[in-house]
Protein backbone atom coordinates (compact mmCIF):
# COMPACT_ATOMS: atom_id res chain seq x y z
CA UNK A 1 0.00 0.00 0.00
CA UNK A 2 1.47 3.32 -0.84
CA UNK A 3 1.33 6.22 1.43
CA UNK A 4 1.92 10.15 0.68
CA UNK A 5 3.77 11.13 3.21
CA UNK A 6 8.08 9.92 3.52
CA UNK A 7 8.03 9.80 7.72
CA UNK A 8 6.23 6.91 8.42
CA UNK A 9 4.39 7.77 11.68
CA UNK A 10 3.68 11.22 13.71
CA UNK A 11 5.95 11.33 17.11
CA UNK A 12 2.49 10.08 18.66
CA UNK A 13 1.73 6.86 16.56
CA UNK A 14 2.44 4.92 19.44
CA UNK A 15 -0.37 5.80 21.76
CA UNK A 16 -2.66 5.12 18.68
CA UNK A 17 -1.10 1.51 17.80
CA UNK A 18 -1.68 0.61 21.53
CA UNK A 19 -4.64 2.75 22.56
CA UNK A 20 -2.69 3.18 26.04
CA UNK A 21 -1.12 6.48 27.52
CA UNK A 22 -3.50 8.91 25.96
CA UNK A 23 -5.11 11.45 27.39
CA UNK A 24 -9.13 10.21 28.62
CA UNK A 25 -11.68 11.78 26.94
CA UNK A 26 -14.69 9.73 27.84
CA UNK A 27 -15.69 12.42 30.82
CA UNK A 28 -16.25 14.86 28.25
CA UNK A 29 -17.77 12.64 25.65
CA UNK A 30 -19.89 11.96 28.36
CA UNK A 31 -21.25 15.44 28.95
CA UNK A 32 -24.75 16.64 27.74
CA UNK A 33 -25.01 20.55 26.94
CA UNK A 34 -28.53 22.27 26.18
CA UNK A 35 -29.21 22.16 22.14
CA UNK A 36 -27.26 25.84 20.65
CA UNK A 37 -29.46 27.50 18.39
CA UNK A 38 -28.33 27.73 14.62
CA UNK A 39 -26.00 25.91 14.06
CA UNK A 40 -23.62 24.95 10.98
CA UNK A 41 -24.48 22.57 8.00
CA UNK A 42 -23.94 18.72 8.76
CA UNK A 43 -20.41 17.44 7.51
CA UNK A 44 -21.24 16.21 4.54
CA UNK A 45 -21.64 11.95 3.98
CA UNK A 46 -24.44 11.08 5.27
CA UNK A 47 -24.93 8.05 8.25
CA UNK A 48 -22.07 9.75 11.06
CA UNK A 49 -22.18 13.02 9.87
CA UNK A 50 -22.00 15.12 12.59
CA UNK A 51 -24.10 18.84 12.81
CA UNK A 52 -21.96 21.59 13.12
CA UNK A 53 -23.11 24.12 16.47
CA UNK A 54 -22.56 27.40 16.67
CA UNK A 55 -19.55 29.12 19.09
CA UNK A 56 -20.55 30.86 22.31
CA UNK A 57 -19.57 34.22 20.83
CA UNK A 58 -20.94 34.13 17.57
CA UNK A 59 -17.82 34.14 14.92
CA UNK A 60 -14.95 31.67 14.11
CA UNK A 61 -11.58 33.23 15.03
CA UNK A 62 -12.05 34.35 10.92
CA UNK A 63 -14.41 36.39 11.27
CA UNK A 64 -17.33 34.24 9.59
CA UNK A 65 -20.31 33.46 11.21
CA UNK A 66 -21.64 30.67 12.85
CA UNK A 67 -23.39 28.77 10.47
CA UNK A 68 -21.10 29.89 7.20
CA UNK A 69 -18.49 26.99 8.03
CA UNK A 70 -16.60 25.30 5.34
CA UNK A 71 -18.29 21.75 4.82
CA UNK A 72 -15.82 20.40 6.57
CA UNK A 73 -15.29 22.55 9.20
CA UNK A 74 -17.38 22.42 12.34
CA UNK A 75 -17.70 24.72 15.20
CA UNK A 76 -16.94 22.88 18.37
CA UNK A 77 -19.15 22.34 21.45
CA UNK A 78 -19.74 20.77 24.63
CA UNK A 79 -22.94 19.27 22.10
CA UNK A 80 -21.23 18.15 19.13
CA UNK A 81 -17.78 16.73 20.60
CA UNK A 82 -19.09 13.77 21.28
CA UNK A 83 -20.60 13.19 17.39
CA UNK A 84 -17.17 14.27 16.61
CA UNK A 85 -15.29 11.83 18.77
CA UNK A 86 -17.74 9.34 17.48
CA UNK A 87 -16.76 10.29 13.65
CA UNK A 88 -13.18 10.00 14.58
CA UNK A 89 -13.61 6.10 13.84
CA UNK A 90 -14.36 6.85 10.44
CA UNK A 91 -12.01 10.00 9.48
CA UNK A 92 -9.12 11.72 11.59
CA UNK A 93 -10.79 14.39 13.47
CA UNK A 94 -8.25 17.49 13.80
CA UNK A 95 -9.20 19.83 16.61
CA UNK A 96 -7.75 23.09 16.51
CA UNK A 97 -7.78 25.30 19.47
CA UNK A 98 -8.40 29.02 19.36
CA UNK A 99 -9.05 31.56 21.81
CA UNK A 100 -9.99 35.55 20.48
CA UNK A 101 -7.16 36.74 22.45
CA UNK A 102 -4.24 34.35 20.47
CA UNK A 103 -3.16 36.96 17.80
CA UNK A 104 -1.80 33.56 15.88
CA UNK A 105 -5.18 32.17 16.27
CA UNK A 106 -6.67 33.40 12.68
CA UNK A 107 -3.93 32.05 11.09
CA UNK A 108 -3.41 28.88 12.23
CA UNK A 109 -7.02 28.36 12.12
CA UNK A 110 -7.46 29.93 8.21
CA UNK A 111 -4.52 27.47 7.12
CA UNK A 112 -5.75 24.41 8.61
CA UNK A 113 -9.27 24.96 7.00
CA UNK A 114 -7.68 25.54 3.85
CA UNK A 115 -4.98 21.96 4.01
CA UNK A 116 -8.01 20.16 5.28
CA UNK A 117 -10.52 20.84 2.64
CA UNK A 118 -7.82 19.82 0.09
CA UNK A 119 -7.82 16.16 1.07
CA UNK A 120 -11.37 15.38 -0.28
CA UNK A 121 -13.31 14.89 2.77
CA UNK A 122 -10.52 12.32 4.55
CA UNK A 123 -10.17 14.63 7.09
CA UNK A 124 -12.28 17.00 9.40
CA UNK A 125 -11.56 20.13 11.17
CA UNK A 126 -12.96 20.95 14.51
CA UNK A 127 -12.30 24.49 15.48
CA UNK A 128 -12.45 24.88 19.23
CA UNK A 129 -13.28 28.36 21.08
CA UNK A 130 -11.78 27.41 24.33
CA UNK A 131 -13.35 29.87 26.35
CA UNK A 132 -16.25 28.87 25.54
CA UNK A 133 -15.45 25.31 25.97
CA UNK A 134 -12.80 25.67 28.62
CA UNK A 135 -12.95 21.08 29.57
CA UNK A 136 -11.86 20.73 26.21
CA UNK A 137 -8.68 22.18 26.53
CA UNK A 138 -8.16 20.78 29.95
CA UNK A 139 -8.92 17.33 28.94
CA UNK A 140 -6.15 18.05 25.48
CA UNK A 141 -3.43 19.19 28.09
CA UNK A 142 -3.21 22.03 25.73
CA UNK A 143 -0.26 24.61 27.41
CA UNK A 144 -0.90 27.39 25.13
CA UNK A 145 -3.25 28.30 22.22
CA UNK A 146 -3.39 28.51 19.20
CA UNK A 147 -2.73 24.18 19.06
CA UNK A 148 -3.74 21.38 16.76
CA UNK A 149 -4.44 17.97 18.26
CA UNK A 150 -6.00 15.10 16.11
CA UNK A 151 -8.18 12.65 16.98
CA UNK A 152 -8.52 9.34 15.84
CA UNK A 153 -10.69 6.43 16.96
CA UNK A 154 -11.11 8.40 19.93
CA UNK A 155 -7.80 9.01 20.90
CA UNK A 156 -5.66 12.27 20.94
CA UNK A 157 -2.81 12.26 18.72
CA UNK A 158 -0.63 15.90 19.22
CA UNK A 159 0.28 17.82 15.74
CA UNK A 160 1.41 21.46 16.81
CA UNK A 161 1.44 25.04 18.94
CA UNK A 162 1.29 28.07 17.41
CA UNK A 163 1.01 29.09 14.15
CA UNK A 164 1.84 27.06 10.87
CA UNK A 165 1.73 27.47 7.25
CA UNK A 166 0.42 24.88 4.75
CA UNK A 167 4.29 23.80 3.91
CA UNK A 168 4.34 22.62 7.80
CA UNK A 169 1.14 21.22 7.79
CA UNK A 170 0.81 19.15 5.05
CA UNK A 171 3.19 16.64 6.13
CA UNK A 172 1.64 16.25 9.71
CA UNK A 173 -1.60 15.55 8.46
CA UNK A 174 -0.32 13.02 5.59
CA UNK A 175 1.44 11.21 8.42
CA UNK A 176 -2.03 11.17 10.31
CA UNK A 177 -3.64 9.91 7.82
CA UNK A 178 -1.09 7.07 7.31
CA UNK A 179 -1.30 6.47 11.28
CA UNK A 180 -5.13 6.22 10.58
CA UNK A 181 -4.94 3.73 7.89
CA UNK A 182 -2.32 1.35 10.13
CA UNK A 183 -5.66 1.46 12.76
CA UNK A 184 -8.58 0.65 10.33
CA UNK A 185 -9.72 4.52 9.69
CA UNK A 186 -9.77 5.06 6.26
CA UNK A 187 -13.19 6.66 5.72
CA UNK A 188 -14.13 9.80 3.53
CA UNK A 189 -16.76 12.07 4.23
CA UNK A 190 -16.96 13.69 0.42
CA UNK A 191 -16.91 17.22 -0.15
CA UNK A 192 -13.85 19.21 -0.02
CA UNK A 193 -11.70 19.99 -3.07
CA UNK A 194 -9.27 17.06 -3.92
CA UNK A 195 -5.23 18.10 -4.78
CA UNK A 196 -3.99 18.57 -7.74
CA UNK A 197 -1.41 16.62 -8.21
CA UNK A 198 -0.96 13.15 -6.41
CA UNK A 199 2.26 12.75 -3.94
CA UNK A 200 5.10 11.53 -5.40
CA UNK A 201 5.71 7.63 -4.87
CA UNK A 202 7.70 6.30 -1.69
CA UNK A 203 11.73 5.42 -2.09
CA UNK A 204 11.66 1.12 -2.01
CA UNK A 205 12.83 0.87 1.23
CA UNK A 206 10.50 3.35 3.14
CA UNK A 207 7.68 1.96 1.46
CA UNK A 208 8.70 -1.51 2.43
CA UNK A 209 8.91 0.19 6.25
CA UNK A 210 5.77 1.54 5.86
CA UNK A 211 4.18 -1.82 4.40
CA UNK A 212 5.33 -3.61 7.44
CA UNK A 213 4.56 -0.86 9.78
CA UNK A 214 0.99 -1.10 8.62
CA UNK A 215 1.13 -4.95 9.19
CA UNK A 216 2.72 -4.29 12.50
CA UNK A 217 5.97 -5.63 12.15
CA UNK A 218 8.04 -3.35 13.00
CA UNK A 219 11.17 -5.48 13.07
CA UNK A 220 10.76 -5.31 9.60
CA UNK A 221 10.45 -1.55 9.10
CA UNK A 222 13.30 -1.34 11.41
CA UNK A 223 15.21 -3.79 8.93
CA UNK A 224 14.38 -1.63 6.24
CA UNK A 225 15.52 2.09 7.37
CA UNK A 226 18.89 0.35 8.64
CA UNK A 227 19.35 -1.01 5.15
CA UNK A 228 17.94 2.71 3.56
CA UNK A 229 20.62 3.93 5.95
CA UNK A 230 23.47 1.54 4.35
CA UNK A 231 22.94 2.83 1.05
CA UNK A 232 22.41 6.28 2.06
CA UNK A 233 23.49 7.31 5.88
CA UNK A 234 22.50 11.00 4.88
CA UNK A 235 18.70 10.04 4.95
CA UNK A 236 17.08 11.73 7.84
CA UNK A 237 13.53 10.72 6.72
CA UNK A 238 15.18 6.51 7.37
CA UNK A 239 17.07 7.76 10.91
CA UNK A 240 13.56 9.50 11.76
CA UNK A 241 11.53 6.69 10.59
CA UNK A 242 13.91 4.04 12.52
CA UNK A 243 13.35 5.83 15.94
CA UNK A 244 9.91 6.02 15.70
CA UNK A 245 9.51 2.18 14.78
CA UNK A 246 12.12 1.81 17.66
CA UNK A 247 10.15 3.42 20.36
CA UNK A 248 6.58 1.36 18.92
CA UNK A 249 8.76 -1.87 19.35
CA UNK A 250 9.51 -1.01 22.38
CA UNK A 251 5.98 0.12 23.67
CA UNK A 252 4.25 -2.71 21.87
CA UNK A 253 4.49 -5.62 24.15
CA UNK A 254 3.27 -3.31 27.25
CA UNK A 255 -0.11 -3.85 29.03
CA UNK A 256 -1.96 -1.07 31.19
CA UNK A 257 -0.27 -2.83 33.99
CA UNK A 258 2.76 -2.86 33.08
CA UNK A 259 2.90 1.22 32.25
CA UNK A 260 1.51 1.62 35.43
CA UNK A 261 4.07 -0.44 37.42
CA UNK A 262 7.05 1.18 35.28
CA UNK A 263 5.61 4.56 36.32
CA UNK A 264 5.76 3.32 39.74
CA UNK A 265 8.92 1.94 39.70
CA UNK A 266 10.34 4.84 38.24
CA UNK A 267 9.11 7.24 40.63
CA UNK A 268 10.05 5.06 43.65
CA UNK A 269 13.72 4.11 42.00
CA UNK A 270 14.82 7.59 40.39
CA UNK A 271 18.62 6.36 39.13
CA UNK A 272 16.85 2.95 37.51
CA UNK A 273 18.04 3.48 33.95
CA UNK A 274 15.85 1.24 32.36
CA UNK A 275 12.78 2.48 34.45
CA UNK A 276 13.68 6.08 33.50
CA UNK A 277 13.62 5.39 29.96
CA UNK A 278 10.42 3.23 29.95
CA UNK A 279 8.49 5.97 30.94
CA UNK A 280 10.55 8.46 29.04
CA UNK A 281 9.20 6.29 25.97
CA UNK A 282 5.23 6.04 27.11
CA UNK A 283 5.69 10.18 27.90
CA UNK A 284 7.12 10.97 24.30
CA UNK A 285 4.00 8.61 23.26
CA UNK A 286 1.47 10.33 24.93
CA UNK A 287 2.87 13.92 23.82
CA UNK A 288 4.45 14.55 26.71
CA UNK A 289 6.91 15.29 25.35
CA UNK A 290 9.22 18.03 27.41
CA UNK A 291 8.42 15.70 30.32
CA UNK A 292 10.38 12.78 28.62
CA UNK A 293 13.26 14.82 27.17
CA UNK A 294 14.41 16.55 30.70
CA UNK A 295 13.60 13.02 32.31
CA UNK A 296 16.35 11.60 30.37
CA UNK A 297 18.21 14.59 30.64
CA UNK A 298 18.08 14.62 34.58
CA UNK A 299 19.07 11.39 34.96
CA UNK A 300 22.53 12.02 32.68
CA UNK A 301 22.98 14.86 34.94
CA UNK A 302 23.12 12.37 38.42
CA UNK A 303 25.10 9.56 36.26
CA UNK A 304 28.35 8.63 35.08
CA UNK A 305 29.63 5.81 33.46
CA UNK A 306 27.85 3.47 31.07
CA UNK A 307 24.67 4.23 32.13
CA UNK A 308 24.90 7.88 31.16
CA UNK A 309 26.53 7.02 27.76
CA UNK A 310 23.19 4.63 27.15
CA UNK A 311 20.70 7.49 28.15
CA UNK A 312 22.52 9.95 26.17
CA UNK A 313 21.86 7.40 23.10
CA UNK A 314 18.36 7.18 23.87
CA UNK A 315 17.68 11.16 24.34
CA UNK A 316 19.39 11.00 20.62
CA UNK A 317 16.70 8.97 19.30
CA UNK A 318 14.18 10.67 21.02
CA UNK A 319 15.56 13.69 19.20
CA UNK A 320 14.83 11.91 16.05
CA UNK A 321 11.56 10.71 17.00
CA UNK A 322 10.26 14.03 17.79
CA UNK A 323 11.52 16.34 14.80
CA UNK A 324 15.34 17.34 15.23
CA UNK A 325 14.13 21.16 14.48
CA UNK A 326 11.35 21.24 17.23
CA UNK A 327 11.77 23.66 19.84
CA UNK A 328 11.72 21.18 22.39
CA UNK A 329 14.60 19.11 20.86
CA UNK A 330 16.39 22.67 20.85
CA UNK A 331 15.47 23.40 24.42
CA UNK A 332 16.63 19.86 25.52
CA UNK A 333 20.01 19.77 23.61
CA UNK A 334 20.90 23.15 25.51
CA UNK A 335 19.80 21.36 28.75
CA UNK A 336 21.96 18.28 28.07
CA UNK A 337 25.34 20.01 26.89
CA UNK A 338 25.15 21.80 30.49
CA UNK A 339 24.81 18.84 32.24
CA UNK A 340 27.74 17.27 29.99
CA UNK A 341 30.15 20.17 29.89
Amino acid sequence: MSSPASRPVPPAAASLLNLRGAVDLSALKQRQAPPAGGGNPPVPGGAGAVAGASATNGTSPNGTPDGGAAPLRVNVTEGNFQELVELSAQVPVVFALWAAYSPESTSMVDSLEQVINSYGGRLVLGAADIDAFPQLAQAFQVQAVPTAVAVVKGQPVPLFQGAADEAQIRPLLDELLKVAAANGVTGSLGGGAPSDAGPAPLPPLHQAAFDAIEAGDYEAAAVAYRQALLEMPADTEAKSGLAQVELMSRLQPLSAQDTEALRTRAADEPDNIDAQLGVADLDVAGGHVEDALNRVVSFIGRNFGPERETARVRLLELFDVVGTHDDRVAKARQALARVLF
